[in-house]
């Protein structure tokens, strides 16, 4: 990465998703930046939409991650399919997978996915199975301590905060609810941790321990622009790079020119803040 600039998880399984994720990987190829898919679901059984996903070639040297939900690492190593996930990373050409970790997404849904087991046990199957990097991340809510804690004692690649503060996919399942759902549910949306609060966590649970296994953070959740990427991932005590979705999504679907002109922006604004600001300790 030639910036510490991650574009978040969005989407897949359109056609419009298609476009996206191609100028998204051209400009992560451009200017050096890492990127994760949105769920890779749909291609563990079935290459129909693997075309939507297939962008490789777009960024031939930049970090790309792709994306399972705990339940489906649940599934697969119940049935001892786990040579999927290889599957998949072999197909898409990735680096390694992020196991999007979202259950208060899944209870708020009718057809939501049933999680059997603690997915902090699920992760450490799954790490003792196969030999791939990966990145643990919440969708919408973020992480309380005890998760973090546990989380940077594995071996994994990174934690993804996905704090409370940017997309919240709970608040989005509330849509679909009836008026008498949402009047008694509406609280349980906002539950969760900002990133400045998990940063502090991070920071308490790094000086109680120097020898933590995992070495990496991606703070996202609430990042609206250079600015607040540049103070957390400053204030972090771990090496952090800072994720950013809708921003990158809206001019993404503008098109190409506004996507790169965007892109620029955030580059020469991150340049300007280390050059010019320091952070407050």
């Amino acid at each position: 990465m030639n910036y510490p600039i991650w574009v978040s998880s969005m989407t897949g399984g359109t056609e419009e998703a298609k476009t996206i994720n191609q100028r998204l990987a051209q400009i992560c190829g451009e200017f050096g930046l890492g990127m994760g898919l949105g769920s890779c679901r749909q291609l563990l059984y079935s290459d129909e939409r693997l075309s939507e996903f297939s962008i490789r070639k777009y960024m031939p040297d930049a970090p790309l991650f792709a994306n399972l939900g705990i339940a489906q690492i649940e599934e697969l190593l119940a049935k001892n399919q786990t040579n999927l996930i290889n599957l998949l990373i072999y197909k898409l050409e990735a680096d390694g997978l992020i196991i999007h970790i979202n259950p208060l997404q899944e209870w708020l849904q009718p057809e939501g996915d049933i999680i059997k087991d603690a997915p902090i046990d699920t992760i450490k199957k799954l790490i003792s199975t196969i030999d791939i990097p990966i990145i643990v991340k919440e969708v919408g809510q973020g992480m309380g301590i005890n998760s973090l804690k546990a989380l940077l004692n594995l071996p994994i690649e990174a934690v993804d905060f996905a704090a409370n503060g940017g997309t919240n996919f709970s608040k989005l399942e509330l849509f679909r609810a009836t008026e008498v759902e949402k009047n008694v549910l509406k609280n349980v949306a906002f539950l969760g941790h900002d990133c400045n609060t998990m940063v502090n966590w991070t920071n308490s649970i790094k000086q109680e321990s120097q020898n933590l296994l995992c070495k990496k953070l991606i703070i996202s959740g609430g990042i609206k622009d250079f600015l607040d990427g540049y103070y957390l991932t400053e204030k972090s005590k771990i090496p952090a790079v800072y994720g950013m979705a809708s921003g990158f999504l809206k001019q993404a679907r503008i098109g190409m020119e506004e996507l790169r002109h965007f892109t620029k922006l955030q580059i020469e604004g991150l340049k300007m803040a280390k050059s010019l600001l320091s952070v407050k300790q």
